[in-house]
């Protein structure tokens, strides 16, 4: 048989490609099961001033905040949430750097002040204050466990070199002072898998060297010369790196840059694994793309557009934007203008968009902590259904100007009748720019309801009303009530998903005054929050513009805190709000049919 006949089944002529196989993640729900993914965030809590830094100690179990003023705080991971254990006034200039160890045993924050100060994690000491005669630029840790020396790296902002400091040695002056970069290094992390630090600096190189030995890591890697490595696609980009994080393997990092990309390392071979471009021009077009996940309102999305803008263009009191990888090492944590992404490394999928509904918030620091992390793993099963939920997963954030930093969860938040403080956990004093309650000269000197009953067209709907928080505000209202202004009001503005409104008595949004004469001033409270459904505020028409018109929220508003003053809440006949809210309306957002508050009975107690 010729060769021509062996072959008569042979196909001729071009042929197609074989289409790729689409990758996948093996157990992909599994872990993430594990991991908080919640959409809203489920508590925050305060420091005086801007909250820039966040870090999360494994093993101890700690997680560490500091603020702009200097502060740093302890906080204790216990079953659900964290407790407050000890905060430090620490430095007398802004905090601009906070670094935890690998083991979870040392946490040291550096300041502008030219002092770095060093904590003992488990008994919340501190351990050592080291003076600096230079302006530090970002520092980390180089031990390895509890072996050897626990060295302390600190950069210098205005030189290439780097200083290594043994904070048990009293003496306070650096063991060694190295030089690996041609200018100031501006990040670095170790990985402790190799006892190696990578750094980078303000024109994009990229170096791994060894603290032990203080010298560049030679031994373990899979390249001879920095040319067979994408280690210089920084310096290519002209850009450099505002943030490193290292997979807790050891086998990948990441860094998020100032040209708003983030690129993804293999460890080894220092190969360019992927770039992931989360600019503004990217975010627009995504935009474009009617992708709904991603998808905004277009007034939403030119807010964060502008808070992108004003932060990029921030240096001082700026938060510290980072990323950070799951305990497994196949999904990355990273925040962008619209939320906080975490992408699937093996899919180059986005899983998840953590925080997108919190439109107040540009998130910027993380810090994750996962329960299972430091235990011995389980292998999946792939036909269970029983999720593992064993501890708390939390997802520990800090956000761009605002004095608290957000816990997500795998838990929504909670709303519960009654509960005047919400998820917003005020443990300071805020520092201005919000009132924090009624000034001296209005505190009520008569004994105002505690609550109301509007008897409308459609059934009761039970308020109650918070005279000590918002005494002025409360006083216009029951005086209205009581003086019969109210009665046979209509409802003249209802919009379905956001809120039902009345007050005027022309019907028709115009009208209504004080019962003082004209407007009077916003009255805020940091314990009332448009932060849940069936929410009582007064209607304006600007700052410090009250007159007789209020509504009732039927979704959580946030965006309209410190805008409009909140003063009650409803705790009965939601039923009848939400059919209030359904009915049909023309385009002004008047209902086709009037309904009309009857009268208002106050009460001066009003239960559950």
């Amino acid at each position: 048989m010729s060769e021509r006949e062996d072959n008569d089944d042979a196909i001729v002529g071009p042929e197609l490609p074989v289409p790729k196989k689409r990758k996948i993640l093996p157990f992909e729900q599994q872990y993430l099961e594990r991991l908080p993914l919640a959409d809203m965030y489920e508590k925050s809590f305060m420091h005086k001033d801007w909250v820039t830094h966040i870090g999360f100690a494994p093993v101890t179990e700690f997680l560490i905040t500091a603020s702009v003023d200097g502060v740093v705080k302890f906080w204790k991971k216990v079953d659900t949430g964290i407790e407050f254990a000890k905060q430090f006034k620490a430095h007398l200039g802004p905090i601009i750097g906070l670094c935890v160890s690998s083991n979870g045993s040392l946490c040291a924050s550096l300041s502008s002040d030219k002092t770095v100060k060093v904590f003992d994690v488990a008994t919340f000491d501190m351990i050592a204050m080291i003076k600096l005669d230079f302006s530090p630029g970002c520092a980390s840790w180089g031990f390895q466990g509890t072996r050897g020396k626990e060295y302390l790296v600190v950069s210098d902002r205005e030189s290439p070199n780097v200083h290594m400091y043994d904070v048990r040695d009293s003496k306070g002056s650096p063991e060694a002072t190295l030089k690996f970069h041609s200018s100031p290094i501006v990040a670095m992390s170790y990985n402790e898998h190799v006892d190696c630090i990578i750094s980078t600096d303000s024109k994009g190189g990229i170096e791994y060297w060894c603290p032990s030995t203080q010298s560049l890591l030679k031994e373990g890697l899979a390249f001879e010369s920095k040319f067979q490595t994408d280690l210089y696609s920084l310096s290519k980009a002209k850009t450099h790196a505002a943030a490193i994080a290292i997979s807790k393997d050891g086998t990948k990092f990441a860094m998020y840059s100032s040209d708003e990309k983030l690129r993804l390392f293999r460890f080894v071979d220092g190969k360019l694994l992927k770039v992931i471009d989360e600019s503004i021009e990217s975010a627009q077009e995504i935009q474009r793309s009617e992708v709904d996940m991603f998808k905004l309102d277009p007034i939403d999305f030119g807010r964060r557009v502008a808070v992108e803008k004003e932060m990029m263009q921030t240096e001082d009191g700026s938060p510290s934007i980072n990323l950070c990888f799951d305990a497994s090492g196949h999904f990355l944590f990273y925040p962008t203008l619209i939320g906080i992404k975490v992408l699937n490394l093996k899919t180059n999928r986005v899983v998840k968009l953590i925080g997108k509904v919190e439109n107040t918030e540009r998130f910027c620091g993380l810090a994750l902590y996962e329960p299972t992390a430091h235990k011995p793993k389980k292998i999946p099963l792939a036909d269970s259904s029983t999720k593992d939920t064993e501890g708390d997963p939390t997802l520990f954030c800090t956000a761009y100007h605002k004095q608290r930093f957000y816990l997500f969860t795998q838990r929504e938040p909670e709303i519960k009748e009654g509960d005047t403080q919400g998820r917003d956990v005020y443990n300071e004093k805020p520092m201005g720019g919000v009132t924090t309650g009624a000034p001296e000269e209005i505190q009520p000197s008569l004994i105002l309801p505690r609550g109301a009953i509007l008897h409308t067209t459609y059934g009761d709907i039970w308020l109650r009303l918070y005279p000590e928080e918002v005494p002025r505000t409360v006083e216009n209202f029951t005086t209205h009530a009581k003086n019969g202004y109210y009665d046979g009001v209509i409802f003249h503005r209802v919009i379905k998903g956001f809120m039902i409104q009345t007050g005027d008595p022309m019907g028709d949004g115009t009208g209504g005054e004080s019962i003082w004469g004209g407007e009077f001033e916003d009255e805020f409270h940091r314990s009332l929050k448009h932060d849940r459904p069936f929410t009582l505020s007064m209607a304006n028409a600007g700052p410090n513009t009250n007159g007789s018109q209020f509504f009732i929220t039927t979704v959580p508003a946030n965006w309209l805190d410190n805008k409009h003053a909140v003063f009650g809440r409803c705790i009965r006949g939601a039923d009848v709000v939400t059919a209030i809210e359904k009915v049909k309306t023309d385009a002004h957002d008047k209902p086709m049919d009037d309904i009309k508050i009857l009268n208002i009975t106050l009460k001066h107690t009003i239960a559950d």
